[in-house]
């Protein structure tokens, strides 16, 4: 294997001097910067660019903690592939840590990234505590952004309450009063904040939520067709259904126009997120969108220290009024 000494005795030069060219020192002449890059080229050297980072204590890492139960799905896939891009849109390499499946998991994909000397590190968390997770960054130096959480100040999110109320508005302005709900995971903050949402906007316009009505999911397609099954089954009438994403409404969509429902003259339907796929389907999904390419956008900037452009970005949910509601 090349060696910099290789490279040095090739241009004639000491090998701190060939260190000092690899990492852009100005106190060298430029006949001798060329000599050796000419070497570089002639004995085909390739620096070990993460060893040299490391010793001097930086990197162009932007590391990124998500654990492995939330990669499946277009939401999370659209969340690391803007991760990415940002990344190199600000000259860094994203560095995807696997959070697994506990907070000890988590705990330590973020100590990793701190070992790799990250600039910045994101974190998208499942198990960790609020009060972990704030023990873990005023513990280091390294900026660490917590996404999805309302850790101040810490954290970059949306208001997942005033989406849900914004569509909850939409569905009862159109006469529905009986309005079913398919729930997310168990333990999930925005799931809780979304059903929330939805519990309240009933008892504002004076309806006793139907516990026959809400349904418990996992965020998964497959879960929001199981969960209009239960709903159909229970022989509860409703005209509406609210699902927590819309993977599970695409789910339930599939199972009710198996059971011979029409959408949205039969029973209408929406959900949360926005995701590519609800524009495509039919009849196209009504829903709100989560300002997920501006949140990751803003924790990276965050985590880069440059909180001018981050605070410029809005993180407000948009409702997205498609073919899948129509009035009572």
């Amino acid at each position: 294997m090349v060696t910099m000494q290789d490279v040095a005795r090739r241009a004639g030069v000491s090998k701190s001097t060939v260190s000092r060219v690899l990492n852009g020192k100005n106190i060298v002449r430029p006949e001798v910067t060329q000599a050796v890059f000419k070497a570089i080229e002639e004995t085909g050297y390739r620096p070990n660019l993460l060893a040299r980072q490391l010793a001097t204590q930086r990197t162009h890492f932007i590391g990124f903690v998500m654990t492995n139960a939330l990669y499946n799905g277009p939401y999370f896939s659209s969340l690391v592939y803007h991760a990415a891009a940002f990344s190199e849109q600000h000259g860094h390499q994203l560095v995807l840590a696997d959070g697994k499946h506990s907070a000890e998991d988590e705990r330590n994909a973020i100590n990793f990234l701190l070992d790799m000397k990250c600039a910045g590190i994101v974190v998208y968390p499942k198990y960790l505590s609020d009060r972990e997770l704030t023990e873990i960054i005023q513990a280091t130096p390294t900026p660490i952004t917590v996404l999805n959480r309302s850790l101040e100040p810490y954290s970059v999110t949306t208001d997942h309450y005033h989406s849900a109320v914004m569509m909850m508005e939409h569905i009862l302005q159109q006469g529905h009063r009986r309005i079913a709900f398919i729930r997310g995971s168990n333990g999930s903050v925005t799931g809780e904040i979304r059903y929330q949402a939805y519990c309240d906007q009933l008892a504002q316009h004076g309806l006793t939520p139907d516990p026959q009505l809400v349904v418990q999911g996992d965020w998964t397609p497959e879960s929001g067709y199981h969960a209009a099954q239960q709903l159909i089954a229970r022989k509860t009438d409703f005209s509406a259904v609210l699902s927590g994403n819309d993977d599970m409404a695409l789910g339930a969509m599939k199972a009710l126009m198996e059971l011979g429902y029409t959408i949205p003259q039969d029973i209408s339907i929406a959900g949360f997120d926005n995701i590519k796929m609800g524009e495509f389907v039919t009849p196209s999904l009504t829903s709100v969108s989560v300002p997920l390419e501006q949140m990751i956008q803003k924790g990276i900037l965050l985590a880069l220290g440059e909180k001018e452009s981050a605070n410029a970005l809005s993180l407000a949910g948009e409702l997205k009024i498609r073919d899948s509601i129509a009035a009572r």
